[in-house]
């Protein structure tokens, strides 16, 4: 048979492992090449002169046989090359199968790094079927999503358009899919299939998909952690898949799981700051307005008690002069609670202004002292002073320091007991010098360098250990009969703290229950630049 074209006809219906031709085949060259471009995995072996051969012949052939060779070697040398055929059929398959291999962990890692990358519900959604894409090269996903719009959700990633009918019988196919996958049990949400919100992706819209879509091989999974249900995908793609396809399948619709819980995580952690910022803002407006309606009557108030205690409203009795003094007292502690407020408001809002200028230590603490010394001695309390001379400069603001240090020592006189005494100190400290409570340590963060430290020590009633850490906290008072007796908002220390971190500097205590406690403030000293 030498009809080249029914040759080519016969083979390229079912390819030969081996085909055998005589050299004396006419045009044997090009009917070769012919062969070969119909099956090129097929093992040629011509039957040749044992002399005369053609040497153009050889680069064409995979072995020879010669007219003399006995029928043990003709069947030897077919063998050979059979199995030599069926080896490399196997080590290319092995190829493909490790080259399809590498390429599905290359899209996995590609897959989970991005997965790693975002706290966007939308997005990781989208990188999720992008991978399986990849992975997979699908003809169809339906990925139905709980949490990527405010409402349920129907993604479809499909090759080629679909149908309104199609469309109608995929969201029908999606709603029993989920409602199958908590069968016995309760919904997470209540699904209508008319009702479901449909975003499509079509790469090629020009062709189009029929209900024979429902003949290709699927899968199904649910996009869940735990009790967290985040949604389900079904995948279609015309060739079967294979148990390596499956594999892909599920680890990539476990991976975003995480994912999508941290982000729902995250996202109710923003919504719930969101809540407690409103909460505060009007927390602050509400203690702002209140202490400005209450500051008014209250200056009135002053000002009428001022004027009876002066006699110009006629002569005040001892018996009126003892009550008017007592309505007086409560009109300034009144006044001292709204200040704080106030000032507590400001700092929050970050309306709180600054007047800051070089500033000596000593003469802030000298103020205080002249201005409570007397306040002292009437409750039978020594204050004394120990101030460092030559102290280098600060750049601070005097009157906000006057009103922390004077926070500090009145805390010192209300909670002291009569007969015992109040020391303020100064002193110049590098920051490996400061002997900091390991109860503040990780709230102090201060940078190296010199700084003024000033100590406000007293006899009192102390703190416990396991309060310590509450002492600067909004409201906070320690409980015992002699805090109750004195009262206060407890506004004065969180108000004395956030001065002073306005002034970059810090501020901690060392107490011990009924021997006294320690106040230390820090601000960091002038440098000669500065100055400059």
């Amino acid at each position: 048979m030498t009809d080249e074209t029914l040759i080519c006809d016969i083979i390229s219906v079912d390819a030969p492992d081996i085909i055998i031709m005589d050299y004396t085949i006419p045009d044997l060259k090009k009917l070769n090449k012919k062969i070969k471009s119909v099956c090129e995995n097929s093992v040629i072996i011509f039957i040749s002169p044992d002399e005369g051969l053609d040497k153009d012949l050889i680069k064409f052939a995979n072995a020879f046989i010669t007219d003399n060779m006995s029928h043990n070697l003709i069947l030897s040398t077919i063998n050979i090359n059979l199995r030599m055929k069926n080896s490399l059929e196997m080590l290319s398959n092995s190829n493909k199968d490790l080259a399809d291999s590498l390429y599905r962990l290359n899209a996995l890692y590609s897959t989970s790094s991005q997965f790693a990358g975002t706290l966007d519900k939308s997005e990781l959604i989208q990188y999720m079927i992008e991978g399986m894409d990849k992975a997979l090269s699908f003809s169809l996903t339906c990925t139905l999503s709980f949490c990527t719009e405010n409402e349920p959700v129907l993604i479809l990633n499909s090759l080629y358009e679909i149908s309104d009918e199609l469309l109608t019988a995929l969201k029908l196919r999606t709603v029993l899919n989920y409602n199958s996958a908590f069968e016995g049990k309760k919904l997470p949400y209540e699904l209508k299939a008319e009702k479901l919100k449909v975003i499509k992706q079509v790469k090629y819209p020009a062709s189009r998909f029929t209900f024979t879509l429902f003949q290709f091989d699927n899968m199904f999974a649910p996009i869940s952690l735990g009790d967290n249900f985040f949604g389900c995908i079904e995948i279609f793609k015309e060739t079967p898949f294979t148990s390596e396809d499956s594999t892909c399948f599920q680890t990539i619709a476990q991976q975003v799981s995480l994912p999508l819980k941290s982000a729902t995580l995250y996202q109710e952690i923003i919504e719930t700051n969101a809540k407690l910022e409103k909460l505060e803002r009007l927390k602050s407006e509400f203690i702002s307005i209140v202490s400005h309606e209450l500051r008014t009557p209250l200056t009135s108030i002053k000002n009428s008690l001022d004027i009876l205690t002066s006699g110009r409203c006629g002569e005040v009795t001892a018996a009126a002069e003892k009550f008017l003094s007592m309505a007086m007292r409560n009109v300034q502690r009144l006044s001292g609670i709204i200040n704080d407020l106030l000032d507590l408001s400001k700092i929050e809002a970050g309306k709180m202004d600054f007047n800051f200028v070089e500033t000596n230590i000593n003469t802030v603490i000298d103020y205080v002292k002249s201005a409570l010394s007397e306040v002292a001695k009437s409750k039978g309390l020594t204050l004394i002073t120990e101030e460092a001379q030559n102290l280098p400069a600060i750049n601070a603001d005097p009157q906000r320091l006057e009103q922390v240090l004077t926070n500090l020592v009145s805390n010192a006189i209300k909670f002291t007991p009569e007969n015992k005494s109040i020391k303020i100190s100064s002193r110049i400290v590098n920051t490996d010098e400061m002997k900091i409570n390991e109860y503040f340590k990780d709230s102090i963060n201060i940078p190296k360098g010199e700084y003024i430290q000033v100590c406000v020590e007293d006899e009192g009633i102390g703190i416990a250990e396991n309060d310590l850490l509450h002492a600067f906290d909004k409201f906070a008072q320690i409980e015992n009969s002699l805090s109750r007796k004195a009262g206060g908002t407890g506004l004065g220390l969180p108000i004395a703290k956030q001065l002073l971190e306005a002034h970059r500097g810090a501020i901690w205590c060392d107490s011990e229950l009924e021997k006294g406690s320690k106040f230390y403030f820090v601000i960091p000293v002038v440098k000669v630049k500065q100055l400059v």
